[in-house]
């Protein structure tokens, strides 16, 4: 899974594999979700098992990442394992990674990856299950934001995603 070339092969099995090998590979990766994530060839072998797995497992190697969550949003490798996280697994599912996020994201809105990551939320989360406070936070500090490198990128996002009306409604309130 770490290896330059091992990780095509292991990634194929993922994708072309039966549910049986799939299920198999999955029960390979617990225990092993924080490292792999974290490793240039890893990750995109954790991506491409997010992708297809069925839920359960993926409930249970994503839970591993509890208490980690910013570790791997600030990684080069990591932030593109809680991206898929939140692109493929139910919100309510993901909670922890949600709730990590809290006081946080002017900060990660203006990090290189954490923006990337914030987007995601906004993509894939409903207002209500992004508990309200990306939102808030993200209106709070919308100047900022819009005036930054990479918070731009979540300011100009963010209309897109509330409804382009409501969502500038809303920026235009601040």
């Amino acid at each position: 899974m770490t290896d330059v070339f091992g990780n095509y092969v292991i990634q194929k099995f993922f994708e072309h594999g039966t549910m049986e090998q799939r299920k198999e590979l999955a029960y390979q990766l617990a225990g092993q979700m924080l490292p792999l994530s974290l490793q240039m060839y890893g990750c995109r072998v954790i991506q491409k098992a997010l992708e297809v797995i069925e839920l359960d497992q993926k409930t249970r190697l994503v839970q591993e990442l509890d208490g980690h969550v910013m570790r791997c949003v600030r990684d080069q490798n990591g932030n593109h394992v809680i991206q898929k996280c939140i692109e493929c697994v139910p919100t309510e599912r993901i909670e922890f990674i949600i709730s990590a996020f809290r006081g946080q994201v002017p900060t990660l809105s203006t990090h290189p990856y954490g923006c990337r990551v914030i987007q995601r939320v906004l993509e894939h989360c409903s207002e209500e299950s992004q508990g309200q406070c990306v939102v808030d936070e993200i209106l709070e500090s919308v100047y900022v934001l819009a005036q930054d490198q990479y918070g731009n990128y979540v300011t100009q996002r963010f209309p897109r995603q509330q409804g382009e009306k409501k969502g500038l409604e809303k920026i235009l309130q601040v």
